[in-house]
């Protein structure tokens, strides 16, 4: 029996869309917390995340950024789990699961496909070269070898492709947010509707041999 596709979605910034992406049965939210037409600040990502059901995944995204940073804007949102989108090292990752986060590690595919837990991340996620562009990167590519267990694809995702981008990589999960804006920054309430409910029908032929996070 396949475990469920768990479905991210990021850069919220609005009630709306929160509301939206709950209601559509979203596993996780995501906050941006690093330079981008998406960022928010601590105080708007906690009163969001609030509106999300004790079950939901609360993600703050950060990039390159001082460790003592990611802690103290982690705390103050109250986020559950901490994305890392940029160059840290294993210290940041031991550092914030000691301290109770959910680790995600965002990188793109370059000489090599990365593996889950090379960091010491809990979760792994496959990104275009640059995150938030909106741009696919080549995950249906010959030399793309989908890793094991518990990965997300991300990366120019939109309602239109998710269905096939499941099928070619068969991810424990998928990440969206460009793929579902009217324009930079700005989230479609009606997108997100239908990239959830797209994503949700995918067939997945393989199935992910770990379970979902806590």
């Amino acid at each position: 029996m396949h475990t469920p596709l768990f479905i991210k979605v990021c850069g919220l910034r609005t009630e709306q869309a929160v509301d939206t992406a709950v209601r559509e049965g979203a596993d996780a939210i995501g906050f941006v917390f690093s330079d981008s037409p998406r960022q928010v600040d601590a105080s708007t990502a906690r009163a969001l995340a609030r509106r999300a059901p004790e079950g939901l995944l609360t993600v703050g995204v950060f990039r390159n950024q001082p460790l003592d940073d990611v802690r103290a804007l982690a705390e103050r949102s109250g986020v559950r789990a901490v994305q890392l989108h940029g160059d840290e090292d294993r210290g940041y990752y031991d550092a914030l699961g000691a301290a109770g986060w959910t680790t995600i590690r965002g990188t793109a595919v370059r000489d090599r496909v990365p593996r889950r837990g090379e960091l010491g991340e809990d979760l792994l996620l496959l990104d275009a070269a640059v995150p938030g562009a909106g741009v696919p990167w080549d995950w249906s590519g010959d030399r793309f070898t989908p890793p094991e267990g518990k990965w997300l694809l991300a990366g120019g995702l939109t309602p239109h492709n998710v269905q096939d981008a499941v099928r070619a990589t068969s991810p424990w999960g998928v990440d969206v947010s460009s793929g579902i804006e009217s324009r930079r920054g700005v989230k479609d309430p009606a997108l997100i509707t239908s990239f959830l409910r797209a994503a949700r029908t995918a067939d997945r032929p393989r199935p992910r041999p770990e379970g979902r996070p806590a």
